[in-house]
């Protein structure tokens, strides 16, 4: 009898194990995992911007070296890009997330006025090392596009497994402190209204 109580224990204890392995348990912090990993892609595109753009400076200055207002601009955004410390308590805090996809946005705004100073420069555009960097640049900012929108999804499965059932009665009995992550919001001003195009 004592063996057989064992034997229906171990039963019990496997058949919990097994329900265990397919509850979801571990799906939130795979979740968070894919969430911080994708924020590191958007990081490191953002990081490969910021490499670029002293050449593309270097290259510009010597041939518009009076459009000084725009390479400052181009110049002092990249710097308060730089200076600024993103840590992985970023994700969790919307007011930081959202300073620093203003600087971020700050530094598109101005490297866009710096596409549009070179097309003044014939001589500049014809330039290959301009032209080389200038393929890099847009390379990058499609990347960036590409890193965003994979960031954009992950958090979305991640804030639906928190908030949904049964992802949210795990994050209360385990995942208590994992907070709804901030998504990425249009940083240009007026971003919603079409530009008219005018010929």
């Amino acid at each position: 009898m004592v063996k057989y109580l064992k034997s229906i224990k171990y039963l019990f204890v496997a058949l919990l194990l097994t329900q265990l392995t397919g509850c979801g348990i571990n799906t939130i912090p795979t979740l968070d995992e894919q969430v911080n990993a994708d924020w590191a892609q958007v990081q490191n595109n953002y990081q490969r911007r910021a490499d670029l753009i002293p050449n593309l400076v270097a290259t510009v200055k010597g041939y518009a070296a009076h459009e000084k207002d725009t390479l400052t601009a181009v110049t002092e955004a990249r710097s308060k890009v730089s200076s600024m410390q993103v840590t992985p308590e970023t994700l969790n805090n919307p007011e930081a997330f959202k300073k620093f996809e203003a600087a971020q946005g700050q530094l598109s705004s101005a490297l866009s006025r710096l596409m549009v100073v070179s097309e003044r420069y014939p001589e500049l555009k014809a330039n290959q090392q301009f032209i080389a960097l200038q393929a890099q640049l847009e390379g990058t900012e499609n990347r960036i596009a590409v890193a965003r929108r994979d960031y954009i999804n992950s958090v979305k499965a991640f804030n639906t497994e928190i908030r949904t059932f049964p992802g949210r009665l795990w994050r209360w009995a385990m995942y208590s402190d994992l907070k709804i992550k901030p998504n990425f919001t249009a940083t240009t001003p007026n971003a919603d209204v079409a530009p008219k195009v005018e010929f």
